[in-house]
């Protein structure tokens, strides 16, 4: 039976990993420390499973690993690292935390499987776009509802050069090679993903953070929308299933993708603006919706849309769930689960 660890497996994307592996009869350790809103429901989900003997849930900080999460590691086939600080906004409240979490504690991870007496799992890293800043430099066109590239029609591919913005950007720049070095210095079997903006299940998107989940919730519960800006900047979507199948290809083609970098998002045919899904949920979920506009955020990009072809190239893996489609499904879940997270907002 192979073994997995799912650091921040609590999480949005941690819990939909778990789950899948879980139904692929792997058994699974999940680590996190519960410190974000919704985990815990993610946890108790999780373990509902009826393969829940199969599941091994340790709390705990990627900074201080733990005993038993050090022996976890030793007997495992892959890692997946999504454990992390993930807001651009407390990046810029607490620096100093963002970068214990998110370069500091990726580095004990990598450890961890450094120093292993016994396998060397695969580790699989959850990085971000903000990694290539603002990219000031690159001519945008202006239309009525959105932003678009003028020069990059397929969307931005890995040459592009870093230029770590924010906190967040540096904190998650640095885990990002470190995690690339480590193959090179310690041939250790590493991938990283830079993701663009994942949306799907089992996430409790908050307002500076997950956006596309943020708004379908207040959509769906009436709360009221803020955006940052004119609300034409764009993002390249990918639903959570696709994602998995991303980090499950690139796990199989190890031979492949081992020490490479890759952008990971739903493309430019999953482009969309802020102001686009706005009006989706207000034709199909809220008429009714409050949307109300506040200033730019530091480092936010106005279009941000990944070339994936390297990913297709190297491990045959591409998006296949269309926005429109993942989206309603997002609002279908939200709506089964209303009260459930209408209580983690609250708490």
């Amino acid at each position: 039976m192979k073994e997995i660890v799912v650091t921040g497996g609590g999480g949005f994307l941690g819990a939909n990993l778990a789950n899948h592996y879980l139904n692929e009869g792997y058994r699974v350790l999940v680590y996190d420390n519960c410190s974000r809103k919704g985990s815990r429901e993610n946890l108790a989900w999780l373990r509902q499973h009826k393969c829940s003997h199969n599941l091994e849930i340790l709390e705990g900080d990627i900074r201080f690993p733990t005993k038993a999460l050090v022996r976890a590691v030793e007997s495992a086939d892959a890692l997946f690292h999504l454990a992390g600080q993930v807001a651009v906004t407390t990046s810029v409240s607490d620096p100093w935390n963002d970068f214990q979490i998110n370069a500091m504690g990726t580095l004990a991870i990598l450890e961890l499987v450094r120093t292993s007496k016994g396998k060397r799992p695969v580790f699989l890293y959850s990085s971000t776009n903000k990694v290539y800043g603002g990219m000031e430099d690159i001519a945008i066109i202006e239309g009525e509802d959105s932003y678009a590239y003028r020069d990059f029609p397929k969307g931005i591919g890995e040459a592009r050069h870093l230029d770590f913005h924010s906190p967040y950007g540096c904190s998650k720049g640095c885990a990002d090679q470190y995690v690339r070095d480590y193959a090179r210095i310690y041939e250790l079997q590493t991938v990283v993903f830079r993701q663009s903006c994942i949306y799907g299940y089992r996430q409790f998107g908050v307002e500076d953070q997950g956006w596309v989940a943020w708004f379908v919730i207040a959509a769906v519960l009436g709360r009221p929308i803020t955006v940052f800006g004119n609300g034409k900047q764009v993002r390249d979507v990918l639903f959570i299933d696709d994602l998995i199948a991303a980090f499950d290809l690139a796990w199989t083609n190890i031979g492949n993708t081992s020490g490479n970098v890759y952008n990971i998002g739903g493309g430019p045919e999953n482009a969309i603006s802020l102001c686009q899904l706005i009006q989706y949920l207000n034709k199909k979920v809220n008429p009714m919706l409050s949307v109300g506009y506040a200033q730019w955020r530091s480092g936010d990009q106005p279009v941000y849309v990944s070339d994936v072809s390297s990913a297709k190239q190297d491990f045959g893996w591409q998006p296949n769930v269309n926005c429109t489609v993942g989206i309603q499904y997002l609002v279908d879940w939200v709506q089964a689960n209303k009260q459930t997270i209408g209580t983690v907002l609250e708490s």
